[in-house]
């Protein structure tokens, strides 16, 4: 039959003399019958006997491949492909079994990057890992007529050995964060306490300021009433009688038997109102 259909999202590569000479798109196509025929593609997802290229995105599923990362930690990785042909002629002619070849290219690069990068690196940048493997393997699929869209990484699992060395080592950094989080939290009790008291003692020294203040008013207004009742000489004697009183208490607050008072005290002054 000269005349046939090429499915929705699906070509086919015409040959003549084992050569491509065409490559049909979905509808209705036809052929030269005896000197042309379609090029049969099995390996690919393939429609109707393995004759029509599928140009939708695809996807390959990988088989776990091991890889030794730089601190010597053995790890299982199996991956998912996304990708798309946009050349039919090079998927054909460029590769001899592209399936195979896309999941060899992406695992061989996922070994080299894995083996460059310590595993604690690996654990927390899956999708950096996803996105470098893309972009170094972009130039060989370009050769190849295809497009990777994306390497979702499926698995990446340690051995029995690489997992109980985790385990211990993230309890040990449980370990250290609780004590780090308990000094952390002794040091900003001290700290707070060294400022509650720093506050009160400029608030008690805030208050002795203000009380001296009030007092020397206070006594300042005193002298000025009684300077206006007496006059000045009177207030004056009469401040230096409250000293000599004031020295007479602290000295009678001896608890001995006797008191001893020194000579030469001033005399009190009979201060009329």
């Amino acid at each position: 039959m000269f005349i046939f259909t090429v499915p929705q999202n699906h070509c086919a590569v015409i040959e003549m003399f084992g050569k491509p000479v065409d490559v049909k798109k979905s509808g209705l196509n036809f052929h030269i019958p005896f000197l042309q025929k379609i090029k049969r593609v099995n390996w690919l997802e393939t429609h109707t006997d393995g004759k029509y290229i599928q140009l939708s995105e695809q996807l390959l599923d990988t088989t776990p491949r091991s890889c030794v990362t730089k601190d010597n930690a053995t790890l299982e990785v199996s991956c998912i492909i996304r990708w798309r042909i946009v050349d039919a002629k090079q998927a054909l002619y460029e590769v001899e079994n592209l399936h195979r070849a896309i999941r060899e290219l992406v695992l061989n690069e996922l070994r080299a990057l894995i083996g460059n990068r310590n595993l604690d690196e690996l654990l927390s940048s899956r999708s950096q890992l996803s996105e470098k493997v893309v972009q170094a393997i972009s130039t060989t699929t370009a050769r190849w007529g295809i497009i990777v869209n994306s390497v979702e990484i499926q698995e990446l699992s340690a051995d029995s050995k690489t997992q109980e060395a985790m385990l211990k080592q993230m309890e040990a950094e449980r370990v250290s964060r609780a004590i780090a989080l308990e000094a952390e939290g002794k040091s900003r009790a001290v700290r707070l306490a060294a400022e509650a008291e720093k506050d009160a003692a400029i608030m008690r020294a805030a208050g002795t300021k203000e009380a001296m203040r009030l007092i020397a008013e206070a006594e300042a207004d005193y002298v000025a009433k009684l300077a206006a009742t007496i006059g000045v000489e009177g207030a004056t004697q009469a401040l230096l009688n409250r000293q000599a009183l004031d020295g007479y208490k602290t000295i009678s607050a001896n608890p001995a038997d006797k008191v001893y008072l020194p000579s030469g005290l001033p005399a009190m002054v009979n201060i009329k109102d």
